[in-house]
């Protein structure tokens, strides 16, 4: 059992699921120091052996995973097993996946539409009430999802996946309400476009586009000032404002004449 605050700085033990993506091991490599375990979970083997050297290196003890959140059962008992043998201070949940529907098709793969169901969705909440039960017994504990702002939009070229995060959105917003009496704090963030090799993969702009390191650089700060919800970059915060004002038949419109495609099936 860890004895940190909710809202102390000393966290001992950090669980990152994808954490061979962008974000994901911009954050490890962040959160890498001496006194500090990090449990990593990733499906590339060979980028989150890269990332957990890095870690190390940084002084940190680090426990790798590799595992696929599409297999929920075998997820929460991973969970169930980390949580026992390295308690849990911050549990970051920032695997997820990507998918459009290609431009000549009138569907999604309904294929792609179970997997980012499961990954994007099921998964998350599913490992964030687990966690949550654990850092209720020993008194403390964060928890970190990571949406995106087009759980804002019903997006014709993407309805699973924008139906995934705006799923994942509402879950966080009933739980933080559930679960902040007992000290958990949960955090939602929900970024818009940052460059990474998922969204790198997109063919059309990518307006306002955050790296890497700034993306984690804002979430950090986040999840230490307890915010609930955090939308970057700003002009996102400010576009949410302006969209809630437009009429509906003008906003179908303008999703309906959204045209974006990808070069290939991107994952996280």
């Amino acid at each position: 059992m860890n004895n940190v605050s909710a809202n102390g700085q000393d966290l001992r033990s950090v669980l990152i699921t994808g954490a061979t993506g962008g974000i994901g091991a911009e954050l490890a490599k962040r959160y890498a120091r001496p006194g500090r375990v990090l449990i990593l979970w990733g499906r590339n083997k060979e980028r989150l052996d890269d990332v957990a050297k890095l870690c190390c290196a940084r002084g940190a003890e680090v426990s790798p995973r590799q595992i696929d959140l599409s297999k929920g059962e075998a997820a929460l008992a991973a969970l169930r097993e980390d949580q026992a043998r390295h308690g849990l201070d911050l549990l970051i949940l920032g695997a997820g996946l990507s998918d459009i529907k290609p431009l000549d098709q009138p569907t999604e793969d309904p294929e792609s539409v179970l997997r980012l169901a499961l990954v994007n969705y099921a998964t998350p909440a599913t490992l964030a009430t687990a966690a949550a039960q654990g850092m209720m017994r020993q008194g403390h504990g964060k928890i970190v999802l990571i949406g995106s702002v087009a759980g804002f939009y019903e997006l014709p070229f993407a309805a699973a996946y924008s139906s995934s995060k705006a799923g994942l959105a509402c879950f966080a917003q009933a739980a933080n309400l559930a679960w902040r009496p007992a000290n958990v704090q949960l955090t939602l963030i929900i970024p818009g476009f940052v460059d990474t090799p998922m969204s790198q993969r997109l063919e059309g702009a990518r307006p306002f586009l955050v790296s890497a390191e700034s993306a984690a650089r804002q979430i950090m700060k986040a999840i230490r000032n307890g915010q609930a919800e955090y939308i970057f970059p700003w002009q996102f915060r400010v576009l949410r404002v302006v969209e809630r004002l437009l009429p509906l038949f003008l906003r179908k419109r303008i999703l309906m004449n959204l045209g974006v495609g990808q070069k290939e099936h991107a994952g996280g």
